[in-house]
């Protein structure tokens, strides 16, 4: 019988990672590396994951399942919400760095890309999926008719959401500060007509 795995070194082999990631670089970083700065065997690393690819999207993966929606009363004071945790997240070098040579190595590994859509953007859908039930039990948004028109419009929301944030953040470099919120919370909530 295997033994079970250890909470304790997953969270130093994550940590780890992404600290070679950040002062290595993609191209650099080795699971040997890894190992060696979590404090356990390469065979450790590989019992749990195939190879760098899986062992970097999860290390990812898992500071994106740090960010959380909660209830601050209204659909604007959550998208605010989301939006500046989403930003902080990114702002830490860990995470940018991360993010940036996972992106980057994708566009020449489509299993990656797969990898990246099913451990990272899936998992974080929920936020909106959490967000919209939420404001639609206050009334703010109505109800689904359509569960599959339902599906495309949270897909374009998180689309809308991570895209300007992203781009924000790593592409432009610019701050997320609190006139940046408003004015991009008050035009998903309110569309361009909130503009004028």
């Amino acid at each position: 019988m295997a033994r079970p795995r250890s909470a304790a070194a997953d969270r130093a082999i994550l940590d780890a990672t992404r600290a070679a990631l950040v002062e290595l670089g993609w191209s650099k970083l080795t699971m040997g590396d890894v190992a060696a700065r979590a404090g356990v065997a390469k065979t450790t690393l590989y019992r749990r994951w195939t190879g760098k690819s899986t062992l970097v999207v999860e290390a990812v993966a898992a500071l994106f399942d740090e960010l959380e929606l909660p209830d601050r009363g209204s659909l604007q004071a959550d998208v605010s919400g989301v939006v500046r945790s989403f930003a902080a997240l990114l702002e830490r070098p860990e995470t940018a760095t991360a993010l940036m040579a996972l992106v980057a190595e994708s566009t020449r590994d489509p299993v990656l890309r797969d990898r990246i859509r099913t451990a990272i953007v899936d998992r974080q859908k929920r936020l909106v999926l959490e967000g919209r039930a939420r404001a639609q039990a206050r009334g703010e948004l109505p109800a689904d008719e359509d569960p599959a028109a339902a599906a495309r419009q949270a897909d374009l929301i998180f689309d809308v959401i991570a895209g300007a944030v992203v781009h924000r953040v790593l592409v432009s470099a610019e701050p997320v500060d609190d006139a940046w919120v408003s004015a991009f919370t008050g035009l998903l909530v309110s569309g361009l007509g909130s503009l004028a």
